[in-house]
């Protein structure tokens, strides 16, 4: 009797309980814009004085807002410098139907879903830069419905990063404005300064170099950036001349793909090698990793498809014992750097700030993790004004 009681309860509980799946959020809307951010200065590095690119005039950015059928919201980008911003946008807008109706809470598995939507154009390059804008607003919604930061939805292990600056230090400035720059990122409170090397002439670099570490002192953190323009004996002998200057790192000394010289530059000298910002997913970044091919990793979350392959990145260069600095949009890479069980660096450009309401704290060398939800961003009037197209999906 006692047996056939229980068969019963159980089944009234089978027959009353929901499953997560009854009860799920649903994705109701997505609206997609294409802004572009024109800079006031044309800026050239090394890719430009090659005659491989032209100067840098705007920047292409594609912003998915997702609303839930709970009426939860998130944002995100994604972007693309000097080319691609219209197919960026275009592919964005022929992913974006299949995530109506789904679960946004299932990022990972959304995630692959939109790769494989893509995927006989391969899954990496414009394929994922795609996936990002929906990617950071899924997760930027989830830390919104948690009421917190993202960097403390995904577990920080610090409230604040250090932070560099790169925007004063370009090859078209002037060395006596970037010594003037430099003083001006010093007062605003910035760590650490970047300056862009790979001229023709590499005496020209060191005379630069030298010139940025006298003012700034022995101490004080400086990087350099070849943007990949140096061949291996280049950046074999210039790492080693720039060795008395004691920099953090030498960034991508050569081309992106060539993980086995990176590698080989890293065994050799005594300064870091930093590199990974124009690698475009989770496999390429899991090769150089795996290659030794770096002593910094500079994973770009819109370049590599957004938040999920990122952390997956995290996950492998922590086992690697790597250290971290993410490359440009700190907007994100704030809460993911600040979730890094090693001290990592940010990267500070502050060209984005007109695009949002909010702006970040910078104080003390370090960049604060602020106590608004999600990414902790709104849309600015300005980046309405510089919105050039737009696309709807689903109903509001």
């Amino acid at each position: 009797m006692a047996v056939e009681s229980s068969i019963v309860s159980y089944a009234q509980v089978a027959a009353d309980a929901r499953t997560a799946a009854d009860t799920g959020d649903r994705i109701a809307s997505i609206a997609l814009s294409l802004v572009l951010l024109p800079l006031a200065t044309p800026v050239s590095d090394a890719k430009v004085l090659t005659g491989r690119q032209k100067p840098l005039t705007e920047i292409a950015f594609v912003f998915a807002k997702i609303t839930s059928r709970d009426g939860h919201e998130g944002i995100g980008f994604g972007y693309s410098k000097r080319a691609g911003g219209p197919g960026l946008f275009a592919h964005a807008k022929e992913l974006a139907p299949n995530l109506i109706g789904e679960d946004p809470n299932d990022i990972a598995r959304l995630f692959n879903q939109l790769l494989w939507a893509g995927a006989s154009m391969g899954r990496s390059g414009l394929t994922t830069q795609a996936i990002a804008p929906f990617d950071v607003a899924l997760w930027d919604m989830k830390a919104r419905r948690a009421k917190l930061p993202l960097a403390k939805l995904l577990g920080a292990q610090r409230d604040s990063v250090r932070c560099y600056n790169t925007s004063g230090g370009y090859l078209h400035t002037p060395l006596d404005q970037v010594l003037r720059n430099v003083e001006i990122s010093k007062a605003s409170g910035i760590g650490g300064i970047k300056l862009k090397v790979g001229q023709p002439d590499g005496a020209t670099d060191l005379k630069r170099v030298a010139a940025v570490r006298e003012q700034l002192g022995a101490d004080f953190p400086l990087m350099v950036d070849a943007n990949q323009q140096w061949d291996r004996p280049t950046a074999q002998r210039m790492g080693r001349r720039l060795e008395a200057y004691d920099l953090v790192w030498i960034e991508e000394p050569l081309d992106a793909c060539d993980t086995e010289g990176h590698a080989a530059l890293a065994a050799a000298l005594d300064t870091p090698i930093a590199t990974g910002e124009m690698l475009t997913s989770f496999g390429e970044h899991a090769q150089l990793v795996m290659a030794n091919g770096c002593d910094f990793v500079q994973p770009d979350a819109p370049r590599v498809g957004g938040i999920t392959p990122f952390l997956q990145i995290m996950a492998l260069a922590d086992y690697k014992g790597l250290m971290l600095a993410p490359h440009f949009a700190m907007e994100i890479h704030l809460h993911l750097a600040a979730a890094y069980p090693r001290e990592p660096w940010l990267e500070h450009f502050e060209w984005l700030g007109p695009l949002f309401n909010e702006q970040l704290e910078l104080r003390n060398g370090r960049m604060w993790v602020s106590d608004r939800p999600g990414l902790g961003f709104s849309l600015s009037d300005q980046a309405r004004a510089w919105t050039v197209a737009t696309a709807t999906f689903g109903q509001s």
